[in-house]
């Protein structure tokens, strides 16, 4: 198994932050009165998936490369 080296662990908690934007994003859609707007909301939402999907692959990647 591969440490967890700096750099994948900032990969890591960026990966968990952006999760964690975008069920809070998913919860206030489905609520029907997010605090921040539906259109900040969405935007989050959409930007945040991507994101973090990408830090968690990302963070995988340097773990395994050191």
């Amino acid at each position: 198994m591969s440490p967890l080296t700096p750099v994948s662990g900032l990969f890591l908690l960026g990966a968990c932050v952006l999760a964690i934007a975008a069920v809070g994003c998913v919860f206030e859609l489905s609520y029907g009165h997010p605090q921040l707007g539906a259109p900040v909301t969405w935007g989050i939402l959409v930007l945040s998936t991507p994101l973090g999907v990408g830090c968690f692959f990302a963070a995988v990647r340097s773990a395994r490369q050191e």
